[in-house]
């Protein structure tokens, strides 16, 4: 009887949800494995109960099975169940209420210092063919940026070259050179002030020139091609080659184009080096509030993650060096 249940719910999947083969084979097998549970609780399955299939549950977590591939079986499952409810083969669906347990979150990715170092004192390819020293030194200045201060990639393409009334109506941050400040508008439009390192200060006195330069050509031009600038450009601090304010796709396309020409042996992401400086910053300081501050976190719970990161970085400094925890 059992089997035919089984059978008759392929069936309608096959015939009338016209599910895909690949999909009609995993449900197959999910459903196997509840006959076997079934079988070895000598039941069948219509008398399958709630609480027998939170054991199974709790089975399937001990034996190792993650949580995504334990949600998975249990969709299969709770549909097989809600298709015996319409057909009147049983009163309550056991499946129901029962969720797989929480995956847990995945550490942010961040570099080693020495790779972060690398990457921040890359000075582009010089002798390429497409080397354009203006471009160099944007990419340098938000690299530095980006590491030195921790921004998010939003916070650091609306960063205007000053403080202005219409910038402040956008909620646009900006960079102070001489306080040696950066202003950020974070997350639910709120501002902060972090620090501007010095080699942040250094790239941006290289920057800051040539910026002018390009809205001085730019504006040579005819007419017809100054309609399409963006009417912040003029203070915007990250600027495309046609004078329009660089969008965070821009600046992750540039960085990971940047970090292969460094010679890194993944591609980095804007968040990955605001996960590095979070991480570097609190394996020298070990001040978690601190660290909280620059990021703009308004929960320290989520800046501990990174104390996770430094138990990881200790842990591999234990491995390599401590007597007992050398393997032969």
């Amino acid at each position: 009887m059992a089997h035919e249940l089984i059978d008759a719910y392929l069936r309608h999947c096959r015939v009338e949800k016209r599910l895909a083969e690949r999909t009609l084979a995993l449900y197959t097998e999910d459903l196997a494995k509840l006959q076997t549970n079934a079988d070895a609780a000598k039941l069948e399955l219509t008398q399958v109960h709630n609480a027998h299939i939170r054991r199974w549950v709790a089975q399937m977590h001990s034996g190792g099975r993650s949580g995504r591939g334990i949600a998975l079986i249990l969709s299969g499952w709770r549909g097989f169940y809600t298709w015996l409810g319409r057909e009147d083969e049983i009163a309550a669906n056991p499946v129901q209420d029962v969720r797989a347990p929480k995956q847990p979150k995945p550490l942010p990715k961040a570099l080693p210092v020495d790779q972060a170092v690398q990457l921040a004192s890359f000075e582009g390819l010089k002798e390429a063919a497409d080397f354009d020293p203006a471009l160099e030194a944007r990419d340098a200045a938000l690299t530095e940026l980006l590491y030195g201060s921790g921004l998010r990639v939003s916070e650091l393409v609306n960063l205007d070259i000053r403080s202005s009334q219409a910038g402040q109506q956008q909620l646009k941050g900006y960079i102070d050179l001489s306080a040696g400040e950066v202003h950020v508008i974070g997350k639910g439009s709120k501002s902060r002030s972090v620090p501007l390192g010095r080699k942040s200060a250094e790239a941006m006195q290289r920057w800051l020139p040539m910026r002018s330069e390009l809205l001085i050509k730019l504006s040579a031009k005819s007419q017809e091609a100054q309609k399409t600038k963006d009417p912040s450009g003029d203070l915007a601090l990250f600027l495309s080659p046609r004078g329009l304010r660089m969008t965070s796709a821009m600046v992750w396309q540039r960085l990971k184009s940047r970090s292969q020409q460094a010679g890194l042996a993944q591609a980095v992401h804007p968040h990955m080096l605001r996960h590095s400086f979070a991480s570097h910053l609190l394996q020298s300081s070990q001040d978690l509030r601190a660290v909280q501050e620059l990021l703009g976190h308004a929960n320290i719970s989520t800046t501990q993650v990174y104390t996770r990161l430094d138990f990881q970085h200790l842990a591999k400094a234990y491995d390599a060096a401590h007597p007992r925890a050398k393997r032969n």
